[in-house]
């Protein structure tokens, strides 16, 4: 499967993060437990509202170091 960066997105606890875990097909279903990248352990809501949430900032700061792209903070 093609995957541009080491992390995946995915929903969970009201925020979108990120993860390194390897990414079933068709994203992690509701329920999984992901180790994220802001250290949490957390389930996996794979629901269509669930992509609108908010980013967690500190997977959003970790995703940007992995894909080496700078993060950009807008004040």
């Amino acid at each position: 499967m093609y995957r541009p960066h080491p992390f995946s997105w995915v929903p969970a606890a009201g925020q979108r993060h990120a993860s390194t875990e390897s990414r079933p097909p068709g994203g992690f279903p509701t329920g999984m437990a992901v180790t994220v990248l802001c250290g949490e352990f957390l389930h996996a809501d794979n629901s269509e509202l669930a992509w609108l949430w908010n980013t967690c900032p500190p997977c959003n700061e970790k995703a940007h170091l992995l894909a080496g792209v700078p993060l950009v903070i807008q004040r």
